[in-house]
């Protein structure tokens, strides 16, 4: 059978096959426990006279390792590995979302309302009025989740059928903290006109569009295109979503070392999708001087590049026309924004930034710094990761601003939308319980959305491109 890397885990289900007239269990058992691992549970699966199947479950302490586990076990005589799998696998198994209808069909009655003969008397409704679409169909809640699978963080390119699993967690978020129905949809494709048509194909069907993990610089034009030739709100999350929780983070941050956003200088390293979506918020929300810093070095406008975007990048920032090295840029910048590569800042590149310096270091799975190595020098630490405190997570982000765009009809979701979003998620922390370990509420947090979908609400109405008033707003 294939050997798959169960390296991360610390526990594990293996189905064995075992020969009874060449091994006994108990054998089985001390090889494992001399392995370091622990027997947990013992599930058999099928017997006969000299043939047992059967499931152990295998934890593993500090010092154990799975991986060595599983490898080592064919070598035993008379035991064969039929499968391996763990609490996370088993949890894919049939995917991890299901449609289920609202209401039963239990006769013949409800049989002719949901589907023939009664359902033309909606169907007519909708095409003398497609709008009536919002209220008699599932558009009214429901986000198409699309991805190409280029660019699914940690992993890169992996295809369409390896980002599905993505997919559907996302879609899952999308329920658990918004009651947004979501759906999956990954494309078979490359082609960014195949892209754009495929989506504009199925619009119909949904409220709103959630792009997700599409490769730069492809994924500016899909999107700019879809949110000119759609009349439904298109939002690329690793761009904007990072860019609202980073805003968030980034406004509590400023509170506790007690600087102003109009003054601070700001270092952005890696000027990809995220990074750009980035620079753009915090312009909008007025920081005067940011430096792009990517494999180059910083991004001029004393030079002409052959990424577009990178041209436009050098147009908005580095207004004193600097140039050099990431590590030139960080002496005297009030803050650090990685979003680029693990390991690429040094402590001693922290030390040479201002006083109370605030180290946003994103990168996934390895931040560009590690908190331990500079936490006595930095006034604010955030990073991606969940297993250290400040955690810029994008899940802070898209179910509510998507709930807020379905609750109101919104056209488009727009840089005022973002802005009130960020602002939202910020103000979810009171001045009381905000400190340098405490920037960013958790996702898990119930106050988040309900803020997010009021600001987002109030911004769309404000900016005119909400096509509903929800009641309690009239």
């Amino acid at each position: 059978m294939e050997m798959k890397s169960f390296m991360g885990g610390k526990s594990v289900i293996l189905r064995l096959e075992m020969d009874t007239e060449k091994i006994r269990f108990g054998e089985v058992a001390n090889f494992i426990s001399q392995a370091g691992g622990d027997i947990v549970a013992i599930d058999v699966i099928q017997t006969s006279k000299n043939v047992t199947v059967r499931d152990l479950t295998i934890t593993v302490g500090e010092s154990g390792h799975i991986q060595k586990i599983i490898e080592s076990i064919p070598q035993l005589s008379g035991v064969k590995l039929v499968n391996i799998s763990d609490r996370t696998f088993l949890l894919h198994l049939g995917g991890k979302i299901a449609i289920t209808s609202k209401t039963p069909i239990q006769n013949r009655d409800d049989l002719s309302r949901v589907y023939t003969p009664d359902v033309a008397r909606v169907c007519l409704a909708i095409k003398e009025d497609e709008n009536k679409a919002y209220s008699l169909t599932i558009k009214r809640n429901t986000v198409a989740v699309v991805s190409d699978g280029t660019a699914v963080l940690g992993l890169g390119d992996i295809g369409p059928y390896a980002a599905m699993p993505v997919m559907e967690g996302k879609a899952m978020l999308f329920k658990q903290f918004a009651d947004v129905d979501a759906f999956p949809i990954c494309l078979d494709t490359k082609d960014t006109e195949e892209i754009i048509r495929s989506i504009k194909a199925i619009a119909p069907g949904f409220g709103g569009i959630n792009l997700e993990d599409i490769s730069s610089p492809r994924c500016f034009e899909i999107e700019e295109r879809l949110r000119n030739e759609l009349d439904i709100p298109v939002f690329h999350d690793d761009q904007h979503g990072t860019a609202v929780v980073l805003y968030a983070g980034l406004i509590s941050a400023l509170k506790v070392v007690g600087k102003s956003i109009k003054d601070v200088r700001v270092v952005v390293c890696g000027i990809g999708a995220a990074g750009i979506a980035c620079t753009k918020i915090l312009l909008a929300a007025g920081v005067k001087e940011i430096v792009g810093v990517d494999r180059e070095g910083m991004i001029t406008a004393d030079r002409v590049y052959d990424n577009p975007m990178w041209n436009w990048y050098a147009s908005k920032t580095n207004p004193g026309r600097k140039s050099g090295t990431l590590q030139e840029a960080m002496v005297g910048a009030d803050v650090f924004i990685g979003l680029s590569a693990g390991g690429i800042l040094k402590r001693e590149n922290v030390a040479t930034m201002a006083a109370d310096p605030i180290v946003f270091a994103m990168a996934n799975p390895t931040p560009e710094i590690m908190p331990q190595e500079v936490e006595d020098i930095v006034g604010v630490m955030a990073t991606g990761r969940s297993d250290f405190p400040n955690q810029i997570n994008n899940v802070l982000c898209f179910p509510g601003i998507f709930r807020a765009a379905l609750d109101c009809r919104a056209s488009e979701i727009n840089e005022e939308m973002k802005l009130a979003a960020a602002e939202a998620i910020a103000d979810s922390i009171s001045d009381e319980e905000r400190d340098r370990f405490y920037i960013i509420p958790s996702p898990f947090n119930t106050k988040v959305v309900k803020k997010m979908r009021d600001s987002v609400i109030r911004a769309a109405m404000a900016t005119g491109v909400a096509r509903r008033v929800p009641r309690e707003y009239r």
